[in-house]
């Protein structure tokens, strides 16, 4: 994955607009739609403000693998997108479950004003089944 897309899919699970990163990290939303549509990579430094804006790392953002650790406390997750694919849901749907309380395969915690998630992979390959995972997840 570039980093575009690493940088769009955590933008999309922690719900933030380019408008709010670029107010965050201190840029225009010019350049953070540059980012985002792969244009241009934004320096080190600005991708430290990114990650930690984020709640994720520099690597996680630069990284090429499907799952990795991306949470600053060590915790592996699955990406909404990615777990809804493999349950044949929409985004929204699995974030409403984690919030409630009901997935098996994580959960849900308000951050100040918007909700984090973390969804485990090894409890999400118990709930679906190896065959089922590993059709989106690469070994």
């Amino acid at each position: 994955m570039s980093f575009a897309t690493r940088l769009k899919q955590v933008m999309e699970e922690r719900e933030v607009k380019p408008v709010e990163l670029a107010a965050m990290i201190g840029k225009g939303k010019s350049s953070v739609s540059q980012y985002l549509s792969g244009k241009n990579v934004p320096k080190h430094d600005v991708q430290e403000k990114i990650a930690e804006v984020l709640d994720c790392t520099v690597e996680y953002l630069n990284e090429e693998t499907a799952l990795n650790d991306h949470t600053k406390n060590g915790l592996y997750s699955v990406p909404i997108p990615l777990a809804a694919k493999i349950l044949g849901k929409s985004d929204q749907f699995v974030r409403t479950a984690l919030q409630a309380g009901t997935a098996p395969f994580g959960f849900a915690a308000m951050k100040r004003t918007k909700w984090s998630y973390h969804i485990s992979p090894s409890k999400l390959k118990e709930y679906v089944g190896s065959e089922t995972y590993y059709q989106f997840v690469s070994k």
